[in-house]
């Protein structure tokens, strides 16, 4: 059976798949990141994961991989297969493209962002399926943006485009370690209602969740954190789809598991900032944290099917 090694490679942990052509999960891995050994470690582990995903490819489906694709965090020189910086992982300028290559006997390797890869994976077999312009919003530890545009997710000049994060809300608010005051990652990712919710009710290990049950409960301190964070999404969200006018906005991560408690307020919160722009559907996302991987053996298979001179999938 014909199938492509993909890889999702996060701060702690990388999860790993062989993927069918029909983006079918064949066989599910996953292995600690162990970035405390250091990049040059990190590094090493992937490539024997690949090596490793490989032979049991081999053995069960009696051929080797076809392609492989691997979604990597920090800044990604796609074009180029370059993990160019990870603070999570303290690499710099790795040529991983090449270096999996070389391990997996020379099969094509696509290097992508986690996020950008993940946001593929959505825009073409998960909540944005059939929708020609889209823009994936997961809300984790920060907050970061992949935009869709006809089956592919757009990278930018120089690998930045979609860093919604860091648009301003709140000028000359809470320093974000970008240097700017005010971004948005700092009012309303998971890690900044887990901070904001903690102080509010004295308990220094209160998280998110935690606000999103007190919400549901109606406790008043938490449904004020909430809806300062649910505002400050709004606003930035807003200044995204007056750029974008995506069809379909998607919201990921960690805060999005609150489902209604955080996106009939959203919903409402955004309906109310527009005024010319078109109301894209609002919808959380479908895939969970196997999107990076399948976004992953999407980009292998893009690879092959160029290589085939066929039309790729949008």
């Amino acid at each position: 059976m014909r199938h492509v090694i993909a890889l999702d490679v996060g701060g702690t942990g990388m999860k790993a798949a062989l993927v069918g052509a029909q983006g079918e999960l064949l066989h599910q891995t996953r292995r600690a990141t162990g970035r405390e050994r250091g990049p040059d470690a990190v590094v090493e582990t992937i490539l024997d994961f690949a090596a490793e995903l490989r032979a049991h490819g081999s053995r069960r489906f009696d051929e080797p991989a076809a392609a492989a694709g691997v979604a990597v965090p920090g800044i990604v020189d796609e074009q180029h297969g370059i993990a160019a910086y990870s603070a999570n992982l303290g690499w710099r300028d790795v040529p991983l493209r090449d270096l999996l290559a070389d391990r997996l006997g020379g099969v094509p390797v696509a290097l992508g962002h986690d996020v950008r890869t993940g946001g593929l994976a959505e825009g073409r077999i998960g909540a944005g399926r059939g929708a020609d312009r889209f823009l994936f919003v997961p809300l984790g530890t920060g907050i970061a943006g992949a935009i869709g545009i006809g089956g592919r997710v757009e990278a930018g000049a120089h690998g930045f485009a979609g860093e919604i994060g860091h648009i301003v809300v709140r000028p000359g608010g809470t320093p974000c370690p970008c240097g700017q005051r005010g971004c948005l990652e700092r009012y309303a990712s998971a890690a900044a209602v887990s901070e904001a919710w903690a102080a509010a009710c004295g308990d220094p290990e209160a998280d998110a969740a935690d606000c999103a049950k007190a919400v549901a409960s109606g406790d008043p301190n938490a449904v004020r954190v909430w809806q300062d964070a649910v505002d400050a999404l709004a606003d930035g969200l807003v200044t995204a789809l007056t750029l974008l006018d995506p069809r379909t906005l998607i919201i990921g991560g960690g805060l999005a598991e609150a489902g209604e408690t955080l996106f009939t307020p959203l919903r409402d919160a955004v309906r109310r900032r527009v005024t010319f722009q078109k109301l894209p559907e609002i919808v959380p996302a479908a895939l969970g944290d196997t999107a990076g991987c399948l976004g992953a053996g999407l980009l292998a298979w893009d690879l092959l099917t160029s290589t085939d001179g066929t039309e790729e999938s949008a």
